[in-house]
């Protein structure tokens, strides 16, 4: 979906932007990626520590679409590397998922392209919704940015580490962030993101029973899944409109 869904609703006339982690398995010469100089260089300060945010930007010619890359060199990531054999996050996951939200929030900023919708997929983003309600309160960038959530088979067992609740503090975390993100487990992460988003995409027909109940007892505008890849871009695009339209970002 990462690659085909943006290139569809761009064919469908919106203009999109797609960024992701620089997983070291992306050969930065095989796809001629370059360091993006005017977005890169800014430092972020996870656990304490100044995190560089590198961001480099590579091209899809056939879809005529361009995919910008936050990478870090102390938070490399292979496609492997975040779970260990008994499908577990290694002790910095906490850090990572901090750093790629934010890291891609401020690239959005620095682009200043204000999007109406943000179209996040995956546990390892599950930190955006945080940073953007965090950032909205410094200045009004996001201001009326919707945010839609996609669920997809990539459940891992028990908690992230780490002392999230700590480091969301130095972040300035309010209390309901600190409730919210309480269970650092997977469900307890999406759950999270769930809550803080306006609507849910089931991308997966394996995406967790649990969560999908919970975006529809809690009234979440849900997209269900359809086998049809054509039917089911055409059907995400028209849901994207009833998502913008809806006029009250939620508190």
């Amino acid at each position: 979906m990462g690659r085909y869904l943006p290139a569809k609703v761009q064919e469908m006339g919106r203009e999109i932007r797609v960024f992701m982690p620089k997983f070291c398995d992306v050969n930065d010469r095989k796809h001629q990626l370059h360091e993006v100089i005017r977005l890169s260089g800014m430092n972020l300060i996870v656990n304490n520590c100044d995190r560089q945010l590198i961001i480099k930007v590579g091209s899809i010619p056939s879809a005529r679409m361009q995919v910008y890359f936050i990478d870090n060199e102390e938070y490399v990531i292979d496609g492997n590397s975040l779970l260990n054999g008994k499908k577990q996050p290694l002790p910095d996951t906490d850090e990572r998922l901090l750093f790629f939200g934010r890291g891609t929030l401020e690239a959005v900023r620095k682009l200043a392209w204000q999007p109406h919708l943000i179209n996040y997929a995956g546990w390892l983003t599950a930190m955006i919704p945080f940073y953007l309600r965090r950032i909205n309160k410094e200045n009004a960038f996001f201001s009326g940015t919707k945010m839609v959530i996609t669920l997809v088979d990539d459940g891992f067992n028990g908690p992230i580490g780490g002392d999230l609740e700590r480091k969301m503090k130095t972040d300035n975390a309010t209390a309901k962030d600190l409730r919210l993100y309480g269970e650092t487990n997977y469900l307890g992460l999406m759950k999270a993101a769930i809550t803080y988003s306006q609507g849910v995409i089931i991308g997966s027909p394996n995406a967790h029973p649990e969560l999908v109940a919970f975006a529809k007892e809690n009234k979440r505008n849900v997209l269900d899944y359809i086998e049809d890849r054509d039917e089911f871009y055409a059907r995400i695009n028209k849901f994207y409109d009833s998502i913008v339209g809806i006029s009250k970002f939620e508190s």
